[in-house]
């Protein structure tokens, strides 16, 4: 039995598959799939004394700027096999972390005219900056233009600048940045204020509030305390259109903030309550002006002015327009071919409601967008 116990650990040690290190090795290291071409090389990038590694395809994904060009070869030093740039290491980490990821981002802590500058000197466009940060951007950008304004104004007092910031221009600037005062500030929050309560009350009108006095049918309560609406409508159309007047006036150019998304939205959201202070008691007339009515639910939109979110999300569907317009084709197609098929499928059919092309695009639609 000592014997049996003496090779016990060996026969444990066989049935697990041990076997000397020795006679098997280590596999090789795996090669990576996304190996480095041969002609792609590491370049070493020295900015004031601090390093920076990088691959020339990285950089050359971008030809139209410095480090993406032949240009930077200017800047190769042969003894230290380097390129040396004395600019400000800081700000470049940003410029190079656009190369490597194809976003643009905007440093809150460094100063807005020096990262300019760096932009400038490597040929590189602000427009390229992310939907994240360039919000943020534009905002730094008028404020700092503003303030040097402002501090050539006070050292030269020069009369043409007087006259640049005049009641229209200090006007405008209130409207676009509202926090510079305590009056532009309480404005900004009136308007908004009168925009929730136009929208509230568009909705809270149809609602019903009781039965129609000697006949069927439920009453509305747009129709019930039509004084009321009326006031209060009247109050927040006054406000829109004296808000409209005031921004065509301070405008820098009238007839491009008259062309503005914005400046449309805002004559469509008042239009209606001026056409049916014009419109007779005439029923054709009055179910017209009804129509005309839908358009007040554009006034949903004033709120963008004091949302910075909607703003980003229009900024996105602005720069993604081609992308959705292919999206809206490909959809377009895709009903099409199965809206046939469906009219073809039915069309002997007797009692089929696909008597036409056009009449299955509603089937294909619904099934296509809810149960795919």
């Amino acid at each position: 039995m000592a014997s049996v116990a003496a090779w016990l650990p060996f026969a444990r040690a066989a049935a697990i598959g041990w076997v000397p290190i020795a006679t098997h090795p280590l596999p090789p290291p795996p090669i990576p799939k996304d190996r480095r071409k041969a002609d792609d090389e590491k370049l070493l990038i020295n900015v004031s004394g601090r390093r920076f590694e990088t691959w020339r395809n990285t950089l050359e994904k971008y030809p139209d700027t410095l480090l993406g060009s032949n240009e930077r070869e200017f800047f190769y030093d042969e003894e230290s096999k380097e390129y040396f740039f004395d600019r400000d290491p800081d700000i470049f980490r940003h410029i190079l972390n656009y190369y490597r990821t194809g976003k643009l981002h905007y440093p809150k802590h460094e100063c807005l005219t020096s990262y300019d500058e760096e932009l400038a000197f490597f040929g590189i466009l602000p427009d390229v900056i992310g939907d994240c940060c360039y919000e943020d951007y534009r905002d730094r950008k008028r404020e700092n233009a503003e303030r040097l304004m402002d501090d050539k104004l006070s050292e030269n007092g020069d009369q043409n600048l007087q006259q640049l910031l005049d009641i229209r221009q200090k006007m405008w600037r209130a409207f676009q940045n509202p926090h510079i005062s305590t009056a532009a500030l309480v404005f900004y929050y009136v308007t908004g204020f009168f925009i929730a309560v136009s929208v509230l009350a568009n909705v809270v009108e149809t609602v019903p509030c009781g039965n129609r006095p000697g006949r069927a049918g439920t009453l509305s309560c747009g129709e019930r305390y039509k004084i009321v609406f009326f006031c209060l409508d009247t109050a927040c159309v006054m406000i829109f259109t004296a808000e409209y007047l005031l921004r065509l006036f301070a405008a820098p150019s009238r007839c491009k903030f008259a062309r503005s998304v914005m400046s449309i939205i805002d004559v469509v959201a008042i239009l209606p309550y001026y056409i049916g202070l014009g419109i007779t008691d005439n029923d054709d007339v009055s179910g017209a002006f009804v129509t005309l009515r839908v358009f007040r639910v554009f006034r949903i939109f004033k709120f963008s002015r004091h949302s910075q979110g909607l703003r980003i999300l229009g900024y996105t569907l602005k720069s993604c327009a081609s992308e959705l317009g292919f999206l809206v084709f490909s959809l377009a197609m895709a009903i099409i071919i199965f809206a046939t098929v469906m009219f073809y499928a039915e069309k002997n059919v007797d009692g089929t409601n696909f008597t036409s092309i056009p009449s299955a695009f509603w089937y294909t639609i619904v099934t296509m967008t809810t149960l795919g």
